[in-house]
């Protein structure tokens, strides 16, 4: 059912692994080591852009916590006009949530695929999913992509002395298999190896989760959520990996550890990037203000004033117009108000003249 995954990643194993073992050998640990690594490296580099929207639809999810917030508080009792006002809100804004979920959910089964290819190199366990094949039977049957004469060179492979499809709690009879090719290995050098392998997957996971927290804002942080999920990356997720580490083979331990180095890179990569984008975006509008700003020693000039002055020298002409009348047009006048609003009469100055006379 999952061979449409199997097929592609024992496929890229396979190309890694003639690749680093034209140069290293093909029995090689070193050689089967580094086609594991790149395995990773090139699923991150496929998955490079969606990588960058998830950091990006992320950071939009944060500075969208505010008006979430409003909706949630505004239709608390209304959760079906919430979810059309949220799903109205993140088309608004371009808020895509399932890309931020993409690279997460093609790794997994990646990781699945991974294992199950690593597992299949050794085949004589009798548990779930293990066939029960003697160690010639198991020798002589391809996997995959892989040939017979590829599983052989697999077995045969070793690091500091421990096959990569080894773990610490495999059972005795798994061991055996690996006795005619290297040797039958034990469960101390499997440990010298796998061990360090877990300290530094759980420190990784627990440094690249500490990245992402401290990038979050303090908004984001605050939300209930977000609180629960951060202390579950930062100390759930690597003890999980110490816990689950002598269950896990030493190829999957070298796959977490690369991955996770791969992660921590990318994630300075891209979001020194975005701050870079972020400080582009402030100097350019500083220049902005830079260049609407008046010249120093210079008046500036209120716009509001220039809209206003057409009006004003309207009414001043009309103004004028209307006092500058003809002699004629003056002298019909009635006469000049008083303060109260009454007309003085036209003949007041001339019966006063007279009566000096």
């Amino acid at each position: 059912m999952l061979d449409i995954i199997y097929w592609p990643v024992s496929a890229i194993l396979w190309f890694w692994h003639k690749a680093f073992g034209f140069v290293f050998g093909a029995d090689s640990g070193l050689a089967w080591s580094l086609a594991i690594v790149f395995l990773v490296f090139t699923l991150r580099l496929v998955l490079y852009k969606p990588f960058v929207k998830q950091v990006r639809t992320t950071k939009q999810m944060q500075e969208l916590q505010p008006q979430i917030k409003e909706l949630q508080k505004k239709y608390k009792n209304d959760r079906e006009t919430m979810a059309r006002e949220m799903q109205k809100l993140q088309k608004d804004h371009g808020f895509n949530p399932l890309m931020g979920c993409l690279p997460v959910l093609v790794q997994v089964p990646v990781f699945l695929g991974l294992f199950h290819v690593l597992r299949s190199f050794n085949r004589t366990g009798h548990g779930f999913g293990q066939l029960g094949l003697t160690p010639e039977e198991n020798a002589n049957l391809g996997n995959y992509i892989f040939s017979a004469h590829d599983v052989q060179s697999f077995l045969s492979a070793r690091i500091f002395g421990a096959p990569i499809a080894a773990f610490i709690t495999a059972p005795t009879n798994e061991l055996e298999g690996f006795a005619d090719w290297g040797g039958t290995p034990t469960r101390l050098s499997i440990a010298l190896v796998a061990v360090p392998l877990m300290v530094i997957a759980g420190l990784a996971t627990h440094f690249n989760a500490r990245a992402s927290v401290q990038r979050q804002t303090p908004e984001a942080a605050a939300n209930p959520q977000a609180a629960i999920m951060n202390k579950l990356s930062l100390w759930v997720f690597p003890l999980g990996v110490m816990v689950g580490g002598p269950f896990l083979m030493i190829g999957i331990l070298i796959y977490w550890v690369a991955n996770n180095i791969w992660t921590y890179g990318q994630q300075h990569l891209v979001f020194g990037r975005m701050e870079k984008e972020e400080e582009e975006k402030k100097a350019k509008k500083l220049e902005l203000r830079a260049q609407n700003a008046p010249k120093p020693g210079a008046k500036p000039v209120d716009v509001r004033k220039k809209q206003d002055a057409p009006a004003a020298d309207d009414s001043s002409a009309n103004g004028t117009a209307a006092t500058n009348g003809t002699p004629k047009q003056s002298a019909k006048q009635g006469g000049q108000r008083r303060p109260g609003g009454q007309k003085r009469p036209g003949n007041r100055g001339r019966a006063n003249q007279k009566r000096k006379r």
